[in-house]
């Protein structure tokens, strides 16, 4: 049977065994990175988070580093990346990962530019 994580509380009492502390001090990270299961409730929603950029967004979130309550200083960087292995196989997939699996649709490219309904309202060029 294959192993998955499927709740938020399990990957905090995951990062527990780690690091220490309580799973309430990680929580509020595990709930971020998953917090995309709002606009798409299957694995397609880690796509949004569960990449290197959005580690480095979660470092801009929570800060480089918490405190857990055994008074231990955890990277945000560390329980990203675990939460994102235990995710994803043991591996930490880049955007370009994700992106390149996306089908493309041929409205994914198709730009063209919106007349103003007001004429007076049209840009100068």
């Amino acid at each position: 049977m294959a192993y998955t994580m499927s709740h938020t509380y399990h990957h905090s009492e995951n990062s527990v065994k780690i690091w220490g502390g309580k799973p309430e001090d990680y929580l509020k990270i595990h709930d971020w990175l998953d917090a995309t299961k709002e606009t798409f409730a299957d694995f397609r929603h880690r796509a949004l988070r569960h990449h290197t950029q959005g580690i480095f967004e979660a470092e801009r979130v929570f800060g480089h580093v918490i405190e857990n309550s055994d008074e231990k200083k955890v990277p945000v960087r560390y329980i990203c990346e675990q939460h994102i292995k235990e995710d994803c196989g043991g591996f930490i997939p880049t955007v370009a990962d994700w992106l390149r699996n996306i089908k493309r649709e041929s409205w994914m490219s198709r730009g063209y530019l919106i007349e103003p309904s007001n004429p007076s309202e049209s840009p100068t060029r």
